[in-house]
């Protein structure tokens, strides 16, 4: 089962990257972009096949490791 987690930063917190990204954009041109946030997007390949086994494998890892649920928010997508 292959899996993606897309961690961001939560609503509120401050993106220095996400603004540097946007004055970057601005600077090359393209205009009407508004607010730029940044984050991170995670690839695993799991042996487990039981979806709700898999699912919580990965709230668990997110939890533990891969996103600061301090500042950031997670979302985990499946496919098999």
């Amino acid at each position: 089962m292959k899996a993606r987690v897309f961690v961001t930063l939560k609503t509120g917190v401050l993106d220095p990257q996400g603004k540097a990204i946007g004055h970057a954009l601005e600077g090359l041109g393209f205009k009407g972009v508004g607010e730029v946030r940044q984050g991170k997007l995670i690839e695993i390949d799991l042996a487990e096949t039981d979806e709700a086994k898999a699912r919580a494998a990965l709230k668990e890892m997110c939890e533990k490791l891969l996103a600061n649920t301090v500042i950031e928010k997670y979302e985990i997508e499946l496919r098999s």
